[in-house]
């Protein structure tokens, strides 16, 4: 799955020359968290969010540093900052280093950018103008569809067994010939001996997360501390 399919194509944004009440107003109507900058063209120049609208004079949220950051701050920083707190225009305030995607990056991709940069939406663009929008939300109503998908396009029980098998025999942490597996109607049921605790709950995720599963039944015995290693 890309970025196009999942994607908010009616993007709302704003043009540079917008003032920060304006793109406040749109962030409360809206109920949004951050909107696009865009020129004349289409094209991304930058983005604008709730954190950019912090420590603003007109809110009365502006908080001075701790002396020894002023301190070492060149003057050109603190002048930078003063602009960025106190300018009503947009094109001073937005954040121009903006992160994004292509329409052809994928749903996964998308998600690491999210958590690896922390933040909430991805701009999609192509061609340097912005074409669409992903947000968390926007990933989470996506894992939805799929999980739907999997419920339509269930395989038979067979098939689940077979992909259950395959998942123990690909992993290092279990002994699959000491382990059974049964599947009814989409619901599987564990049997045998496993070593731990925490190797018989991964037996189970991995019978849970097994496409076409529905139910996991765990009839899985834990080795005695005191019994002989296996062979």
């Amino acid at each position: 799955m890309k970025a196009s399919d999942v994607m908010v194509l009616s993007v709302i944004t704003v043009g540079p020359d917008a003032s920060v009440q304006e793109v406040a107003d749109l962030l409360l109507r809206h109920r949004i968290s951050a909107v696009p900058v865009v020129g004349t063209n289409g094209e991304m120049l930058g983005i604008v969010s709730e954190g950019d609208l912090i420590n603003r004079p007109e809110s009365e949220t502006t908080h001075r540093k701790s002396w020894w950051l002023d301190a070492l701050a060149s003057n050109e920083i603190l002048a930078a900052e003063y602009v960025k707190s106190h300018s009503r225009k947009v094109a001073d305030v937005m954040t121009r280093e903006v992160i994004t995607a292509s329409p052809d990056t994928s749903v996964a991709e998308v998600a690491a950018l999210l958590e690896k940069n922390r933040i909430k939406r991805v701009p999609i663009v192509k061609n340097g103008k912005i074409v669409g929008i992903v947000s968390r939300a926007n990933l989470l109503q996506a894992l939805a569809s799929l999980k739907d998908k999997a419920l339509q396009t269930r395989p038979d029980d067979s098939a689940i067994r077979d992909k259950v098998m395959a998942g123990l025999q690909n992993e290092r942490w279990t002994r699959p010939a000491l382990i059974s597996v049964t599947v009814q109607d989409g619901t599987v049921d564990l049997w045998g001996i496993v070593e731990s605790q925490t190797e018989r709950k991964a037996v189970h995720v991995l019978a849970e997360v097994t496409p076409g599963v529905r139910a996991v039944n765990d009839n899985l015995l834990i080795r005695p501390a005191s019994s002989e290693r296996w062979m």
